[in-house]
């Protein structure tokens, strides 16, 4: 699994982040003043990218928090069995199968697809 470690205070709506070992995106990062000892606290709300679920963490703000490296890629779509599809990446070639998520409309036998390797699940964002 690829990610990186980065400070909780430096998330922004928008970044992806792993919260409970699962990939999401940020929707806020609200921060609390500093106090008497000078320690940031974060509180961060994000959903996942997979399922769609709200989590929330709280961390100090110098807290390292794993954060996915995305590979976004093109792949053509060799073959279609019911929500599964069969896929080839354009660059390498490798073939591999996939869920089609339910939010994805149009994706057809010999056409592209552009799919996210997120934390080594492969999955379908858009048709091209």
């Amino acid at each position: 699994m690829s990610v990186e470690q980065v400070e909780a205070k430096h998330f922004k709506r928008g970044n992806f982040i792993m919260v409970d070992d699962v990939a999401c995106r940020v929707l806020d990062n609200s921060k609390s003043a500093p106090g008497k000892h000078g320690h940031l606290k974060c509180k961060i709300e994000a959903t996942g990218l997979l399922d769609g679920k709200k989590r929330m963490i709280m961390k100090p703000g110098e807290a390292k928090i794993p954060c996915p490296i995305i590979d976004k890629r093109a792949a053509q779509v060799l073959s279609l069995s019911g929500k599964t599809a069969q896929l080839m990446d354009m660059v390498t070639y490798d073939t591999f199968d996939t869920q089609i998520p339910d939010d994805v409309t149009g994706v057809t036998e010999g056409g592209e697809v552009e799919y996210w390797v997120i934390a080594g699940t492969k999955v379908i964002r858009a048709v091209k």
